[in-house]
């Protein structure tokens, strides 16, 4: 039983994990060259329920996107 719950985590964490990425990854792809500000309002609007990033984290990828970087590497 207690391997079947860590199995569980473990999988709703790699998908949490993808789910993240393929949105930031999309966002990257609409909004690359957008002012910051902007790519910060397109990630907040699709990352409602991500507890994972914080606001600091947000704006430094913001940033990178707003320079036309995907900092998720896909």
């Amino acid at each position: 039983m207690i391997r079947s719950g860590i199995f569980d985590q473990v999988t709703a964490e790699r998908e949490a994990t993808r789910t993240l990425f393929r949105i930031v990854h999309d966002v990257a792809l609409e909004q690359a060259g957008r002012p910051v500000r902007e790519v910060v309002a397109a990630l907040r609007g699709r990352l409602p329920g991500t507890p994972r990033l914080d606001d600091i984290e947000i704006i430094r990828i913001a940033e990178q996107i707003s320079v036309g970087l995907d900092p998720t590497g896909l």
